[in-house]
């Protein structure tokens, strides 16, 4: 059983551990976790985790969020791996900080990382951990609050999210979409 694991989030220093790069860091926590690191590679980093039986391919795309279907189109095709089995973690405005959502579909929800992907693949169907960042700025000032660090109160509780998130990927990888989402989606 082989997975494609997509943290989204955007290349560079100046986006590391935004709100926006949630992605990249929960892929970077599950490498940690299972003791492995990524290596750079066709539009992408890459790191190769084999957890219960199966094999996890976690991609951090390097394309930047807008052209992230790029890498996931190429990865999937390079691995043979149905779009069944993808899992793309992606930071979520509309949904409250310290809440992670997972669906089996849906739209982009003006997110264009996701819009990248759906557009590629041609579907809207495919399964997806969305992390709640809040909206709590001031009007006009969207794009500084996604692409802006965690605040202090939100950073107390980071790392234990972050680790929620990565249980829920390996729960995906074992238990499938219904069972994850009957254990994380409360």
């Amino acid at each position: 059983m082989k997975y494609l694991i997509i943290g989204l989030g955007n290349i560079g220093e100046e986006y590391a551990h935004t709100r926006h790069n949630i992605g990249f860091d929960i892929v970077d926590a599950l490498a940690e976790k299972h003791k492995t690191t990524f290596t750079t590679d066709r539009y992408a980093d890459l790191a190769e985790i084999g957890f219960k039986g199966r094999q996890l391919f976690v991609i951090k795309p390097s394309t930047y969020m807008n052209l992230s279907g790029k890498a996931v189109r190429y990865w999937m095709q390079a691995l043979k791996i149905p779009v069944e089995n993808i899992f793309v973690l992606v930071d979520d405005l509309a949904i409250a900080y310290g809440k992670i959502r997972i669906r089996g579909n849906g739209s982009d929800a003006g997110h264009n990382g996701l819009k990248s992907i759906q557009e590629v693949l041609l579907t809207q169907n495919y399964p997806r951990l969305r992390f709640g960042i809040g909206s709590n700025f001031p009007k006009g000032r969207q794009i500084d609050f996604v692409l802006g660090k965690w605040n202090e109160e939100e950073g107390m509780q980071l790392q234990e999210l972050i680790h929620k998130s990565v249980q829920a990927v390996e729960s995906f990888a074992t238990r499938g979409l219904a069972g994850t989402m009957n254990d994380y989606n409360k």
